[in-house]
């Protein structure tokens, strides 16, 4: 069984929220988008994208028998290819609403999508919004960001203390709609009972990094609500120079 809830918040600096999020219990799904670009572009390429997210995997949990743009994948499981084809197809129409207006020119979003089938998670991610886990007074990232410093890491040229103060931090590297056809980052993982998950923007995680997330929650409220309250207030405690969304998934046996 899943409980679940999500907010969002404009944060102190910005006068547009551009992040979108969906809590979708009957499908199992529950995502969030972050918008990039001129404008109010930001916020059509992230709700366009949550709209598009929702509507497939909405469809494929109720007609196994559809139609699949993108052929399957053997490696993934039928959830990993739900998610990763949801994205596509939100990165499709993104990427094409960018190409028809002029004042749409460059839009896009990072993307990140949960789906919950009992106790085993997929998740679906483009540039640096994340999944969290929560257990046992753990913070464990489950998704790797699209990033500038990601990369610079992993081949050793970063260090994590260094990544936290780098000047190119934010800049990603993926998004969707960015560009015709996009990769999509998938990772499954089984849920043990109380654990609880997180997806956010970087509105959260660049703010107050990883033990403060923690430490914002500990010991974890019996709400999710005010959990998710928490997570909020630390950011724009912090700074808010963003906005700043947050969805939480507690799974109880």
């Amino acid at each position: 069984m899943i409980e679940a809830f999500g907010q969002t918040d404009v944060g102190r600096r910005r006068k547009l929220n551009e992040d979108n999020f969906l809590v979708d219990n009957e499908s199992g799904l529950y995502a969030v988008c972050d918008g990039m670009g001129g404008h109010n572009a930001g916020e059509v390429a992230s709700k366009m994208a949550i709209e598009t997210l929702g509507a497939f995997i909405r469809k494929s949990h109720k007609e196994k028998e559809i139609t699949w743009p993108y052929g399957l994948d053997v490696n993934l499981s039928y959830d990993g290819n739900r998610i990763k084809t949801a994205l596509k197809l939100a990165n499709k129409k993104v990427y094409k609403a960018a190409d028809n207006r002029e004042d749409y020119t460059g839009m896009g979003t990072t993307a990140v999508g949960a789906v919950i089938s009992e106790n085993l998670m997929t998740v679906g991610s483009a540039g640096d919004s994340r999944c969290y886990s929560f257990l046992d007074g753990k913070l464990t990232q489950l998704t790797r960001d699209d990033s500038w410093v990601s990369a610079a890491w992993a081949e050793g040229i970063l260090t994590s203390d260094e990544i936290e103060r780098h000047p190119l931090r934010n800049v990603i590297t993926k998004a969707v709609g960015a560009k015709e056809d996009i990769e999509i980052n998938v990772v499954e993982h089984k849920l043990t009972p109380g654990e609880v998950v997180l997806v956010c923007s970087d509105g959260l995680h660049s703010m107050i990094n990883d033990e403060a997330i923690l430490a914002a929650v500990t010991p974890f409220p019996q709400s999710l609500e005010e959990a998710a309250g928490k997570l909020i207030a630390a950011a724009n405690e912090a700074g808010g120079k963003d906005n700043v969304s947050v969805v939480l998934m507690r799974y109880t046996a």
